[in-house]
């Protein structure tokens, strides 16, 4: 019995025990507009702490007594700051909590004063003041949060220390809210600092390649006002020469630092402070890629059907980057490699290279050798290029006709660019042209003149609607067609053509096969929809056609549905297509945006 005693005064003390280990159970109901029930929901002691296991009776009793007054300082954030609250405890079954919120009218910004010390410019270049203040992002007006305020001050010291003045800092920011009027007044002191250029150019970390391959792509000059984007236009180039591993393009701060400390003493003993600084070195430190690397892959694409490739990169073939690939694929093989020139000091890029293919595309067979030259210079924003190739083609049409023929074509070709991502572009435009011919008979069977021009633009409806506009036209202008080469005849079809129908599936009609033709027009008209930030669904409706006359562009139509993901790469696009002519669907898969 003594045993049985012992076991249930064990069983008596171990149930409060157990209760105390779960906590005092409650439940919490906000009444209040949606954004201010989110802000409670996240940051309210009583929502917070209602898990607790530790959680009695007493403890809600003290963060009751205390809640009103934590209520009030939340919602101050959000710009409420007098809002009436009401809470009140239900004990009947589980103990519910009920909180009543109503916000009031918010304080919204009055005053807004900004005074800015130093910017001291020269007339030549003056630092435009007015647009700096014309920047600040909580106009009078506008609801007073925390946050905006906030974000304000840090937004207008970054446009600040991005340009001539590194050093510059809020020297006074003060925010007075009068409860009574529903007003904040607004005040902030910035001081720019002493004004900083560039200097010259220091590099650490070359070892395989001469300083000139970093100083060619540099576009600041001794003098240049200091300038974040600068800085970062450097790295980027520098990243996309494919020589590095790893670059870091910064000012060197440690240059001036004696200069610093001197100005800093002087200030102490009331000597006048200088109102620009020695130059900043511009230091660029690089990591260089291992010189050869080589890989091996395996895809498929709804164009030329599966693939298996292999590459292998040389970044130094006699002071030169090579870069090779052999691709095999279903309807098409080829084997290349390019040789490119480090940049010139005045921003070209030459390269060669060779390449030899073969396609099997709608019953048309062609081999060609092709050995180019090219120069490309510009920005993203205009790229130009003038290239010469020479080109031996074989073709065969139904496996039975066989030509031969040659030509030494030179071509400009321009690209314009104005969008707002160059990876994921919702609004702009992108614009390609090119002209050129074979217009000499040096290794040229017929002579001829070509020009295209493909443009593409982006239109917002709303923040999660796009329409895409896309068009192309080609044109090719010689005495005979036989002599030309294929490559450079038109045909339409396929994933960035007409969609829902064959890769190079519209064209001339010669037998069973399609060839290309002298002329060639496609269009589209596509709807996207993000329903979510990376994923979208579309509708798009496309038309167009290849001939040898501009009479026998009879268009072709294709429509249907997609969906849409933004990979790290780029836009993956899935489509379903019905090509009505032909009255099938396809379906297209294509990685990057349509161009």
């Amino acid at each position: 019995m003594k045993g049985l005693g012992l076991a249930c005064a064990t069983l008596v003390l171990a149930l409060p025990l157990a209760a105390a280990a779960q906590g005092w159970e409650y439940r919490v109901r906000i009444n209040a507009p949606r954004a201010l029930e989110t802000l409670l929901e996240d940051n309210l002691d009583l929502v917070r702490f209602r898990s607790n296991p530790r959680m009695d009776r007493d403890q809600l009793q003290r963060m009751l007594r205390a809640a009103p007054e934590q209520v009030k300082t939340l919602v101050a954030t959000a710009g409420y700051y007098t809002p009436a609250v009401n809470i009140s405890l239900d004990e009947s079954g589980t103990p519910t909590v009920t909180l009543d919120v109503q916000p009031g009218d918010p304080v919204l910004v009055g005053e807004v004063t900004i005074d800015l010390a130093g910017f001291a410019s020269t007339p030549a270049a003056p630092f435009d003041q007015q647009a700096l203040k014309a920047s600040w992002g909580l106009p009078a007006g506008a609801v007073f949060r925390q946050d905006e305020w906030e974000k304000a001050k840090r937004d207008i010291l970054r446009a600040v220390v991005q340009t001539r003045y590194p050093r510059a800092q809020l020297t006074a920011s003060e925010a007075v809210v009068d409860p009574e009027t529903r007003r904040a007044l607004l005040h902030i002191t910035l001081d720019s600092g002493p004004e900083m250029r560039f200097g010259e150019l220091k590099v650490e970390g070359l070892r395989r390649y001469p300083e000139s391959v970093v100083s060619n792509l540099n576009p600041v000059k001794p003098g240049d006002y200091y300038s974040e984007a600068a800085l970062q236009a450097f790295q980027g180039k520098l990243q996309e020469t494919g020589y590095f591993a790893n670059v870091e393009v910064s000012a060197d701060l440690s240059a001036v630092l004696d200069e610093q400390i001197a100005a800093a003493e002087g200030k102490a003993q009331g000597a006048p402070q200088p109102a620009t600084m020695p130059p900043l070195p511009l230091l660029v430190r690089v990591v260089e890629n291992k010189r050869k690397n080589a890989s091996v892959g395996i895809g498929f694409s709804t164009n030329t059907g599966a693939r298996a490739s292999g590459t292998y990169d040389d970044l130094s073939v006699f002071g030169l980057k090579m870069k090779s690939a052999l691709t095999l694929e279903t309807k098409r093989q080829s084997a290349r490699s390019d040789f490119y020139f480090p940049t010139t000091a005045d921003g070209y890029n030459d390269s060669f290279g060779a390449v030899v293919e073969r396609k099997d595309i709608e019953g048309e067979i062609t081999r060609t050798a092709l050995v180019a030259a090219k120069r490309a210079w510009g920005t993203p924003l205009l790229e130009r290029s003038i290239s010469i190739e020479y080109l031996n083609e074989r073709k065969t049409v139904n496996r039975v006709l066989s030509t031969h023929s040659q030509s030494l074509p030179i071509t400009y070709a321009a690209t314009w660019r104005k969008v707002d991502n160059l990876v994921f572009p919702t609004k702009g435009y992108v614009v390609n042209a090119t002209l050129g011919g074979a217009l000499l008979p040096v290794l040229t069977d017929e002579k001829f003149i070509r020009a295209t021009a493909r443009g593409i633009t982006y239109r917002p409806l709303s923040t999660k609607s796009t329409v895409i506009l896309r068009a192309e036209i080609g044109a090719l202008a010689s005495a005979s067609q036989s002599g030309v080469p294929t490559t450079y005849l038109f045909r339409a079809g396929g994933d960035n053509s007409v969609r829902g129908y064959a890769y190079q599936e519209l064209g001339v009609q010669q037998g069973d096969a399609t060839v290309g033709g002298r002329y060639l027009v496609t269009g589209s008209a596509e709807y996207q929809y993000w329903f979510k930030p990376t994923w979208g669904a579309a509708v798009f409706y496309d038309a167009g056609n290849a001939g040898n006359s501009v009479s026998g562009l009879a268009p072709k139509s294709g429509y249907g549905v997609g969906a849409r993901y933004k990979s790290p790469v780029g836009p993956i696009n899935v489509d379903i297509a019905y090509g009505h002519a032909i009255r099938k669907a396809r379906v297209h898969f294509s990685l990057g945006f349509t161009f």
